[in-house]
């Protein structure tokens, strides 16, 4: 990690925001483009919406309030403040207006029909729908994300081990799609590890919470995250090859052409299926 490497704390951040500024020359999109970045409040998208707005980049933040108690009251002042700051335009998304319930009702309804759903996953599907949703209907360029190095490494090992090769093939520092419903996804701290992240966030003492959302102690992706840090552990950068073996993969397969994206039939948002994830979740409540 960069503070091993004997790094003042100015150099420091200027490695972090380095590696940044070298993965979006990776992307199609220039400071002229107008982009959104998917603002959870943590100290990942923290982070890349920081970065994004010190390079030039014309970024404006996305949040969508999941209606999680407490957690979610302090993230959305976290947030604000953030913004105020930083003079960033903020577009909050609320899960009641839009889904008429909170997440945790979305499931405990869920729940008294029969289906088992994991709460992060859940929130995910639904999450990845309202944030592609406006940022179309917002006209945004992109959509920017704080994933990092471990999140991806751990995307790659699931799609492995479940054999999701249509997925995997997807991951990457910018994924688009087929579809013009698709808003093109860009990570621009794919290459940079969560410690480096936390590192750099407390460093520029960011308002941020630190403690995992209350309800991702269920999170299948956990089991991933425990096997490749204590394979890190052992072989250090084990991680960052992860990445770069997918990227030579990927790069072996442009030639070949992707599926084209279908339309959900029930709300026309894009989907693999006949129908969208959210829309298959709100079909069961109906069920």
């Amino acid at each position: 990690m960069a503070y091993e490497r004997n790094l003042t704390p100015a150099q420091f951040k200027e490695f972090i925001e380095r590696k940044s500024r070298r993965t979006m020359k990776e992307t199609p999109f220039t400071r002229n483009d107008r982009g959104a970045v998917a603002f959870s409040g943590g100290k990942d998208s923290t982070t890349c919406l920081y970065i994004l707005k010190q390079l030039g980049y014309k970024v404006e933040a996305i949040t969508i309030d999941a209606a999680i108690g407490n957690y979610t009251k302090q993230n959305l002042a976290n947030i604000k403040k953030m913004c105020r700051k930083y003079k960033i335009k903020l577009h909050i998304i609320s899960f009641r207006k839009e889904f008429g319930m909170s997440l945790c009702y979305i499931r405990s309804l869920l729940k008294s029909k029969g289906y088992e759903v994991n709460s992060c996953m859940l929130c995910g599907i639904l999450k990845r729908y309202l944030l592609n949703k406006y940022s179309r209907k917002l006209k945004f360029k992109f959509l920017a994300t704080g994933h990092n190095l471990d999140d991806e490494a751990q995307a790659f090992l699931m799609n492995v081990f479940r054999n999701d090769f249509p997925l995997a093939r997807k991951q990457g520092p910018c994924s688009g799609s087929p579809s013009k419903k698709f808003v093109p996804r860009i990570k621009p701290l794919y290459f940079i590890s969560e410690a480096d992240i936390a590192k750099y966030s407390k460093l520029m003492k960011f308002p941020v919470i630190y403690t995992p959302c209350p309800c991702s102690y269920e999170a299948h992706r956990g089991k991933h995250e425990t096997l490749l840090n204590e394979l890190e552990k052992d072989n250090p950068g084990i991680k960052y090859c992860i990445l770069r073996f997918q990227e030579k993969m990927k790069s072996q397969l442009k030639k070949e052409k992707t599926k084209e994206v279908k339309a959900c039939s029930k709300c026309g948002e894009p989907a693999r299926g006949n129908i969208c994830k959210s829309c298959e979740i709100f079909e069961k409540l109906k069920s």
